[in-house]
């Protein structure tokens, strides 16, 4: 099994509902996500997936969140924007997307550079 993963990083603002502490205030992070992508076979020039198609789609869903307020963007508007349902919010969008023959194999969601979330299926 091949396994690419691909990096990018955003900025954003949230406040985490119902949580008793200082997350409950705004705040902001400067965030690191991680996209993995499994697959058991190589294209014809030895690649699993191209890079930059990866960046790409990252980079669009990068766009919607970067230097905004999570929780005034959907879903989060409804559903609390931790890092579990931001990764997990990833995952899904990125899915939309992957050909049949390639597996989501995770994506991790790094609020600071110690804390981390990650949602795979």
């Amino acid at each position: 099994m091949f396994e690419v993963s691909v990096e990018e990083t955003f900025a954003a603002g949230h406040a985490l509902r119902g949580y008793k502490g200082k997350c409950e205030n705004v705040h902001g992070h400067n965030y690191r996500v991680r996209v993995t992508i499994e697959g058991p076979d190589l294209d014809e020039i030895g690649l699993l997936v191209d890079f930059g198609d990866v960046k790409k789609k990252i980079r669009e869903i990068v766009a919607r969140l970067d230097h905004r307020f999570i929780n005034d963007l959907e879903p989060f508007d409804v559903i609390n924007p931790t890092a579990e349902n931001m990764a997990k919010y990833f995952y899904d969008e990125i899915m939309r997307s992957l050909p049949e023959d390639l597996r989501l194999g995770g994506v991790t969601l790094w609020e600071t550079d110690t804390t981390s979330a990650t949602y795979r299926d």
